[in-house]
């Protein structure tokens, strides 16, 4: 470990997405979508401090330079190792492992984590390297094919072909992902939306696990809701502040796995959406929401004013209840996913659902585009566009071939239909971009305004879900963005 004083970076953290399912028989797949934020929040679930070994061979401990790091173990090279007891692996479902390094050698080397002994099972490997600098910090993470459970014994093994210090380890990870069904697969024999409708296999219709979803919605009603306090307001409502993550020409649930097959797309939240997004994928990534707990992903067609990109200024996510009695509403199921909208409509219809742009703020709107599809805001507001999902759902598929099969509105009673029984939270986004004054030579990468629409990939934590729409939408009251009244 060289002794020069530490180069102090601007504080970066890379939060890498699992784009793999586990295959039988797997040691451990590494799979990555890296994506870099800046001031993200690091859900620590699972971690493990690398300084709060059992044992050890060639550790020394120092304090990290980022605020918030804590501590690092350094002055690593081959053949040194560290032991941790009881750590543990949880119960259920994909194991990811992660560790958070630093290095300013170029030699490189292996991590390996062993379970048990030093030759133990193995249950992931990182090739590791050059980061900027012995406090310049990236996370890298496995999907691990390990069956093992519970608390178990630990070993980190360091391997290098120098012999000098080659890393630094700041903390190890091990978080359990919910499963399911990988978009595109087969729903089993499951039926369509309507007996009437059976779609083939393989047709577009993956299903949940049926007895997994009786279960999950048994648990979900018999939560018991928190005491209603502080005088909320009486209506059914939480919601979720998102801003931008990136942009690609990609779409996890039109294109599965075809990057760069669809127009360009604005992303909000999760920060690893891609063409192979998957919903553990999302899981495991980090998001530009606030609450932490919402990893799901957002996204609509990218807006341009003369074929410059301008982004949205805020965008909040509500999710409420336009049905008349939403106290049986329940959460989405895990890997649920929809779209609104048509990005093929390049033309007024009657819902208008590509024409809900208005002007919020002081003055509002003070005129209209020479197309006469987007409003002129006053200097004091702003360009706004909100799009609103259904809420009842069919109760067994996670999608359908259009994507808005599955789904739809309450009926003329204000009630889900008796094809799609099951209310489930309405989502909609709340749009707002910094225009006003001068809104001519906007376009959206799908067309013009009567195209937009929008899509939305569920991979909230399910125990954070369950709580808002019990608390909030089953009660009928307006909580914040960390579920509360």
């Amino acid at each position: 470990m060289p002794t020069t004083p530490y180069r102090v970076p601007k504080r970066r953290r890379t939060l890498l997405a699992l784009v793999a399912v586990p295959v039988a028989g797997a040691v451990a797949t590494t799979v990555i979508v890296s994506t870099t934020a800046g001031a993200e929040q690091i859900d620590t679930a699972g971690m493990v401090q690398a300084e709060a070994w059992s044992a050890q061979s060639g550790a020394r401990v120092e304090n990290t330079t980022d605020a918030g790091g804590g501590k690092n173990v350094g002055w690593l090279a081959d053949g040194d190792w560290m032991r941790y007891d009881n750590i543990d692996l949880g119960g259920s479902g994909s194991l990811s492992a992660g560790v958070r390094v630093a290095a300013a050698s170029r030699a490189g080397g292996t991590i390996e984590l062993r379970a048990g002994a030093k030759d133990g099972e193995l249950l992931a490997s990182y090739a590791v390297g050059y980061t900027g600098g012995w406090q310049t910090w990236t996370t890298k993470t496995v999907l691990s094919g390990s069956k093992l459970t519970g608390k178990q014994t630990i070993f980190l093994l360091l391997k290098s072909p120098q012999t000098g210090d080659f890393i630094n380890v700041n903390w190890m990870q091990f978080k359990r992902t919910p499963t399911a069904t990988v978009p595109g697969s087969p729903s089993a024999g499951a039926p369509g939306p309507t007996a009437s409708a059976t779609p083939p296999q393989n047709a577009g219709w993956p299903a949940v696990d049926p007895a997994k979803q009786q279960a999950d919605t048994a648990a979900f009603f018999a939560r018991r809701p928190a005491p209603i306090t502080n005088n909320p307001v009486k209506v059914p409502e939480f919601h979720a502040t998102c801003t931008v993550s990136h942009h690609a020409p990609d779409d996890p649930i039109v294109f599965p796995g075809l990057a760069g097959a669809s127009h360009d797309h604005t992303f909000l939240g999760n920060r690893s959406t891609n063409a192979a997004s998957t919903a553990e994928s999302l899981f495991a990534a980090g998001t530009t929401c606030t609450p932490a707990q919402d990893h799901s992903a957002y996204w609509i067609p990218t807006l341009y004013q003369n074929g410059k990109v301008v982004d949205p200024k805020e965008v909040t996510v509500y999710y409420g209840s336009r049905l008349k009695d939403p106290s049986r509403t329940q959460p989405f199921p895990f890997g649920l996913r929809m779209i609104t909208g048509d990005a093929k409509n390049q033309s007024d219809t009657p819902d208008h659902q590509g024409n809900h742009f208005w002007c919020a703020g002081i003055g509002g709107e003070v005129g209209r585009t020479a197309d006469g599809q987007y409003p002129i805001c006053a200097k004091t507001a702003q360009l706004v566009r909100q799009i609103t999902f259904p809420d009842c759902w069919d109760g067994v598929h996670l999608d359908s071939p259009d994507h808005k099969a599955h789904m739809t509105n309450g009926d003329h009673t204000g009630a889900c239909p008796s094809t799609h029984p099951v209310p489930i939270p309405s989502v909609s986004f709340v749009i707002a971009y910094a225009l006003n004054t001068d809104t001519n030579g906007i376009t959206l990468s799908s067309g013009n305004g009567f195209s937009m629409h929008a899509d939305f990939f569920n991979a909230w934590e399910p125990d954070a879900l369950a709580q808002r729409v019990r608390d909030c939408l089953d009660q009928g009251y307006k909580c914040n963005a960390q579920g509360t009244f």
